[in-house]
């Protein structure tokens, strides 16, 4: 017997009055702090990210749809304007937002790129420094963000590259979408797709169709194009459920042998409660966009903890490991953060929920508990990172718990690949960013990660030098306004002068880690 039932939304359209600009002015500076309102010459109201001030790369305006702006607008870091306003004196053109943007003393030197939703899909040439794009699907306008936000830096800088690839996009772009809805057809729910609808049998076989539809017309690529695919959840899939897609997406690329960059994003639809996803798909050249490294999925380990502990199966290295110099090491990092806890637990307390320091040192203490139980095993240290994950993925919880086991799964991945720890370890950073929208500067222990892998490879090794900048990473959050966590709902004189107590206890774990 199968039941479908409505969904329940605990908001009505009319009491979200998402329609309304002044809503969306005070709701997305509550969850971006750095956007501040200007006033544009007609008087419309936009938002602009005075943290993006003095960017290098070409500048992104995005216009969305009344009362439907996208996640991506708050997740991707190179929107410096955000337009919730467009009535005013006279219409909105692109050469207002630049005079707003450079009289609030945003640098536009590299151009300005606005994206918007509306009624046709065309690009406009280059003019005055300004490049415009519009698109007729929501979907679309999301995957611009993420595309521009990824694309290679040389594309970054320049706005002619970037209008090649944005024609890229125009001329190529496909997209498929299915929703499950509250009828039944032949005793089972209704999935519809673009094309009209079906029975329901599984959400992977769903998935697996709307792939193949959206991957129909690019057969015939040759092999220096990255796959650009972004997929939306439609009226909120669960974070479990959109990490699932994101692996069978995944998966299902790496059984074609194809290179790709996936991003996503969260769309609402007023119209329909029905949710789903859509997926958007991209032949870019590779020159414009490049593939990023391919480390098994978070939710996906090479192998079973009992394979690990038993040695039947064993994930080779091009590195080699000494067992006995990797369990000092691990041991001394484990160590050294329980040992600092209690400080750990004081700045979280003051700028936190108080439970970052206990989180860690459970970690740490579940991560001793492992290397007693696998007295001879690690010189196969691919291998006994993911059994370690599997590990602490069922017992650390919290999002250090998460972030902690992205990392090292990936990091198990590309040590197989890599011909040096660091890197693996940028390659595994790298990975990482698809998982979380927080940057360097976003005051979390990224401002402690970034700056030690990226150093680890610029001296090709030199330990004492990727401290220092992981030292001056956590230095400097003490003046850094929180943007992500509970912090960001905290006054700025709140975190004054407290390092952000993940990034301080990375710290630690690394300093404990590269002492032999």
């Amino acid at each position: 017997m199968a039941v479908v039932v409505d969904q329940t939304i605990p908001f009505s359209k009319s009491d979200l009055d998402l329609e309304n600009p002044a809503r969306w002015n005070a709701l997305l500076p509550l969850m971006r702090p750095s956007l501040r309102q200007a006033q544009t010459p007609k008087g419309q109201t936009i938002l602009i990210d005075q943290s993006l001030q003095s960017s290098p790369y070409v500048q992104l305006a995005a216009i969305g749809r009344s009362g439907n702006f996208s996640s991506h607008l708050l997740s991707e870091r190179n929107v410096v304007a955000i337009v919730t306003e467009k009535e005013g004196a006279g219409i909105l053109t692109a050469h207002d937002i630049l005079h707003t943007l450079q009289s609030a003393g945003i640098s536009v030197s590299q151009g300005l790129v606005v994206a918007r939703f509306g009624k046709e899909t065309q690009i406009e040439p280059v003019h005055d420094n300004i490049l415009e794009i519009e698109v007729d699907d929501e979907l679309k306008l999301d995957h611009i963000l993420a595309l521009l936000s990824q694309a290679t830096e040389s594309a970054k800088v320049s706005l002619h590259q970037t209008a090649d690839l944005l024609k890229v996009f125009l001329k190529t772009v496909t997209t498929s979408s299915a929703t499950f809805q509250t009828g039944i057809s032949d005793g089972k729910p209704v999935v519809l797709y673009g094309h009209g609808s079906e029975p329901y049998e599984s959400a992977k076989g769903a998935l697996q169709k709307d792939l193949k539809q959206a991957m129909k017309a690019h057969t015939a690529q040759n092999k220096s194009v990255t796959y650009s695919v972004h997929y939306s959840d439609i009226n909120g899939l669960s974070r479990l459920e959109n990490s699932i897609l994101g692996l069978e997406i995944v998966s299902f690329l790496d059984e074609q042998n194809l290179p790709y960059r996936l991003s996503n994003s969260a769309l609402l639809n007023h119209d329909s409660q029905a949710r789903g996803w859509s997926i958007s798909v991209c032949p870019v050249p590779q020159q414009l966009l490049a593939p990023q490294s391919k480390p098994a999925p978070p939710l996906e380990t090479s192998q079973t903890a009992e394979q690990a502990s038993t040695g039947s199966t064993k994930l080779t290295s091009k590195i080699q490991f000494d067992d006995a110099t990797v369990r000092r090491r691990i041991i001394n990092g484990c160590n050294k953060l329980i040992e600092s806890e209690p400080t750990i637990t004081e700045y979280d307390t003051i700028v936190g929920d108080g439970d970052c320091g206990y989180t860690l040192r459970s970690g740490a203490q579940q991560t001793l508990t492992f290397l007693s139980s696998h007295p001879s095993h690690l010189s196969a240290l691919p291998t006994a990172l993911s059994a370690l994950v599997d590990q602490l993925s069922i017992d650390m919880g919290g999002t250090s718990g998460a972030l902690y086991c992205i990392f090292l799964s990936s990091l198990a991945q590309s040590l197989l690949t890599s011909h040096s720890i660091a890197d693996a370890a940028v390659d595994a950073k790298e990975h990482l960013l698809h998982f979380t929208r927080a940057r360097e500067g976003d005051r979390t222990c990224l401002d402690c990660l970034i700056p030690f892998v990226e150093a680890l490879r610029e001296t090709r090794g030199d330990e004492q030098v990727a401290l220092g900048r992981a030292r001056e990473g956590v230095e400097r959050t003490k003046e850094l306004e929180a943007r992500l966590g509970r912090s960001s709902y905290l006054d700025e004189g709140a975190t004054k002068g407290v390092p952000d107590p993940g990034a301080y206890g990375l710290l630690m774990l690394l300093e404990g880690l590269c002492t032999d």
